[in-house]
This record gives C-alpha cells, structure tokens and sequence, in this order.
C-alpha cells in the first residue's frame, strides 16, 4: 500500500491520453504488420542459413547478410515501440497498450487490431492478462 502523500511507482515514463494513443494507431498497425511480417522473413532466412552450414560448412555470405539486414530491420520496428513505451502485449493478435494515468493509477490502455477505437484497459501491473471497459 502506497503511504499516504506518496505517489505509486510508476513503471512507463511516457503517459498517453486516449486522444493521443488513438492518433498513434495508424502507424502502429503499419509496425505491426512490419513486424509479423519480418519475424516470418528472419526465420525464413534463418531456417536457410542453418540449411546452408549443415551441407557447405558456410558461415557467411549473401544468406547471413540478408537475416543480419532483416534483424536490423525488425529492431527498428521493435525500437518504435520501445521509444514511446508502447507495449506490445501479443503480436499475433496485434494487441497493444499505451501506458496512461487513470483515477490516479497508472494502467494500459488497450487496444488489439479490429477494434474501431481504444475502449478498454487494464492494470498495467506485470502478468495482468484481463482487460476492461472503459466508462
């Protein structure tokens, strides 16, 4: 329990408005697809590479170069999120929250593709899996 005239912990230093975490969603989804879809592109190239070096012994290469350009690339997607402390909480179902301040508490406002708008969140405290309506 937090003393009284102390304020919580807080784990984000970035805190966002529903306002402001809706004009982020384009640009999230578009990371978010980037991501799926370098995840498939670096195991694709991985699964190569290890192909690669069991028959020829290569340990380099145009293959190498490619998963290391594709690693690179999927943590400059990774790094969009990191840098505004927007978590990415399951990236199959493009489930996403922003950290934000409600009633005084910090929380997640969460949002998963297919929504129309960000109306749910959750208690932004680690392994809290449920989610819940906005007034």
């Amino acid at each position: 329990m937090t003393p009284p005239g102390d304020l919580p912990v807080q784990r984000f230093a970035r805190h966002y408005t529903v306002a402001e975490a809706t004009a982020l969603l384009p640009d999230v989804v578009r990371w978010l697809d980037e991501m799926r879809w370098m995840r498939q592109e670096v195991a694709r190239l991985g699964e190569r590479l290890a192909e690669l070096r069991h028959e020829l012994g290569e340990q380099g290469g145009t293959r190498a170069n490619e998963w290391t350009r594709s690693m690179v690339r999927l943590e400059t997607v990774i790094h969009e999120f990191r840098s505004r402390g927007i978590v990415v909480e399951d990236l199959d179902r493009g489930l996403v929250g922003f950290p934000s301040i409600m009633a005084g508490r910090e929380v997640l406002l969460s949002w998963e593709e297919g929504d129309e708008a960000i109306t749910y969140w959750k208690e932004a405290a680690l392994g809290n899996l449920g989610r819940e309506k906005m007034d």
